[in-house]
């Protein structure tokens, strides 16, 4: 894994939330939920200098930080066309949109949004719910050609197969909590679909409706896609080459 990463860093910070630092030293956070994050340690909330954020969907626990940290940062926030709308309207003027299936450069990354089960809306401090488009997964492909799938919040499906045949991700971030996402089982099926080398299983714990455990996901994972090296991350541990 090391040598695969080719310079890049991946850091867990808690839930679904990871910064990347690539080998050229840009910082891209995925989900940015750090404030109000039980799993971010202390000494992470702050995410100090971003160049990107990657937004999956509007959930608080994907998103509720988007705002704030592009105000504080500058970074680019990369998200579906409708939550670009919604930031443009609050007043985050550096951001871009991406659609399933295509494709942007982002400094020295290349995103590609794909496909996720889930659902997307955004809670307003009023209480009013407002649609915040389809979810989004992310291929991240560094210079090095290393590629991260971060699965954002989905069920399994058939055409992650297709995901792994398009794109080849090296390393998958999976969520495995059940109830509102994929449970172990279905993780364990998804990284067989994949046909990745490497997996991290993520978005579980954090609240009570999210009761598997990366145990089960290893468990499952033994029989259904016995060459996948499971690394289990505690918030703030790295993968770095």
């Amino acid at each position: 894994m090391e040598q695969m990463l080719g310079g890049a860093r991946i850091t867990y910070l808690g839930h679904a939330t990871f910064r990347l630092t690539t080998p050229g030293g840009e910082r891209i956070l995925i989900d940015p939920f750090l404030t109000d994050n039980p799993q971010t340690p202390e000494d992470l909330k702050d995410p100090g200098a971003l160049d990107t954020m990657l937004i999956t969907h509007g959930h608080f626990d994907h998103f509720s930080d988007a705002i704030p940290f592009a105000q504080e940062t500058g970074a680019l926030a990369v998200s579906n066309f409708e939550i670009f709308s919604y930031l443009q309207g609050k007043g985050v003027g550096n951001a871009m949109p991406v659609q399933k299936g295509g494709t942007a450069q982002v400094g020295g990354v290349k995103v590609t949004a794909t496909h996720a089960f889930h659902s997307s809306s955004i809670a307003e401090e009023d209480g009013s719910i407002v649609y915040a488009g389809e979810p989004l997964g992310y291929i991240i492909e560094f210079e090095s050609g290393f590629k991260v799938y971060h699965a954002g919040d989905t069920a399994v499906f058939g055409d992650m197969r297709l995901i792994g045949e398009l794109y080849g991700p090296d390393l998958a971030l999976l969520p495995i909590g059940n109830q509102v996402v994929m449970s172990p089982f279905e993780a364990a099926h998804a990284a067989r679909l994949l046909g990745v080398e490497h997996a991290v299983p993520i978005h579980y714990g954090t609240f009570d409706f999210l009761p598997g455990t990366p145990e089960e996901f290893q468990e499952h994972a033994s029989t259904l896609a016995p060459d996948l090296k499971v690394h289990v991350m505690k918030p703030g541990d790295d993968l770095a080459s």
